[in-house]
């Protein structure tokens, strides 16, 4: 996949015509639904194989060859260039990339059953294919160590059906939010821990999970200990029956971090005791905060630069938003809430108030603001193929196991196409 950035006055046949490929094609990989009405500043994926260069001035034959990791020699072979006569300002060379080693990652994403409802196995079953674990969110735990049941069966079928394996999530979940005194209540606990494990087992057997993933949030300094504890135990039992095991952690960027959301997850000794483990590389830019990136690029750096110095870089799995915000300005704190909506929608608002977009290049996240029929001020940040191109290098530089999606539901066609472009995705059922 090349891509491409529009520019003022182009259209989709235009840019068919660069790359000598079919209007149609770029209609179908963008999911374009008015392809007559592009946006400055869109970014589009061209289906093509291999890459197009432009030559910039200054540029040379060498640095392309290291920017697109090819011989020097294929280039010039590819392109017919024989002399520096054949090499000029803005030239097209073509990059064969297609013999290159892709990497093999595992690859998640989580089903949220409250945002997806009904539908959730057809969501799951239309992406499947691209996933090494669906991770089914989520079993609440009570206060006494049960779990509150799921209607979940047809989901974990449906990845069985495209060999993905099916994890179970377990949340402190209470009345909608992460509840740390639910949380405190049964961590605390010897016999509860012992009680949750229990159960959690038991359906995981006669449901046909093949692993559980802790996602225990807002724990505060008293129950880290505790917390590792479970895991410990966990790790023992789910071994015995070869369940995989992973836990959800908050994004730190330091030891010691403070904050209720940070001081219960123990990089170190979840990283020893799990299988693999989910970083939460997302909400910088959230619906109660200020307009920004959700996944800034600088910032998802310094969390897997630190997990890395904790963990193995082959148990790390980076998180990546399915979605973006949209902000009524001015954002007051405390009082303003942003509005989630996907690509495909970030693009649609963007037709329709007639707004360029624009990119931040140390966040690496598009963004743009238009003005409604109230004459509202609006700021949007959300993620394209630029973005997740920027996410995905960063998989690929620090050797990580893989990365996984929150949530599904959300739409964005071109990064599935950009997923498979990038990587081998490992089945491993």
């Amino acid at each position: 996949m090349q891509i491409h950035v529009v520019s003022q006055g182009e259209s989709v046949w235009g840019i068919a015509r660069i790359y000598e490929v079919s209007y149609e094609s770029i209609i179908e990989a963008n999911q374009l639904l008015n392809p007559e009405q592009l946006v400055v500043g869109q970014a589009l994926v061209i289906p093509v194989s291999g890459r197009f260069h432009w030559l910039e001035p200054g540029e040379n034959i060498w640095e392309v060859s290291q920017r697109y990791q090819v011989s020097p020699e294929s280039i010039t072979r590819m392109n017919q260039i024989y002399s520096t006569r054949d090499l000029h300002v803005w030239k097209r060379l073509y990059i064969a990339t297609d013999f290159r080693e892709k990497p093999t990652i595992d690859v998640s994403a989580y089903v949220d059953l409250g945002i997806t409802g009904e539908d959730s196995a057809n969501v799951v079953g239309e992406v499947a294919e691209y996933l090494t674990y669906v991770t089914i969110f989520s079993y609440e735990m009570n206060r006494d160590g049960t779990l509150r049941p799921i209607d979940d069966q047809v989901i974990i079928n449906t990845a069985y059906s495209q060999n993905a394996i099916p994890l179970m999530v377990i949340t402190n979940i209470e009345d909608g939010g992460f509840s740390t005194e639910l949380a405190t209540e049964v961590l605390q606990s010897e016999e509860l821990q012992d009680r949750l494990l229990d159960e959690a087992i038991a359906i995981m057997e006669e449901k046909g999970y093949l692993g559980l993933d802790f996602d225990l949030e807002y724990l505060g300094t008293e129950n880290r200990e505790a917390y590792n504890n479970l895991m410990r135990k966990a790790k023992v039992r789910l071994d015995e029956k070869g369940f995989y095991l992973s836990s959800a952690l908050a994004p730190q960027v330091e030891a010691g971090m403070e904050g209720v959301l940070y001081e219960g997850h123990d990089y170190a000794t979840h990283g020893e005791l799990a299988d693999f483990v989910f970083l939460m590389t997302y909400e910088w830019g959230w619906t109660g905060g200020p307009p920004r990136a959700v996944a800034p690029i600088d910032q998802v750096r310094r969390v897997i630069e630190f997990a890395a110095s904790q963990m193995p870089n082959d148990k790390i799995m980076m998180g990546i938003p399915l979605y973006g915000y949209d902000w009524t300005l001015p954002y007051v704190a405390g009082e303003s809430r942003a509005r989630a909506i996907d690509h495909q929608q970030a693009i649609q608002l963007a037709v329709r108030y007639n707004a360029a977009i624009e990119y931040d290049q140390t966040a690496q996240s598009p963004f743009f603001r238009y003005v409604d029929e109230e004459g509202r001020q609006h700021e949007v940040w959300f993620d394209d193929a630029r973005s997740i191109q920027a996410k995905f290098d960063l998989v690929k530089e620090f050797g990580l196991r893989g990365l996984f999606y929150w949530v599904l539901g959300w739409d964005f066609p071109q990064n599935w196409l950009l997923l498979e472009d990038n990587f081998t995705i490992n089945k491993r059922v």
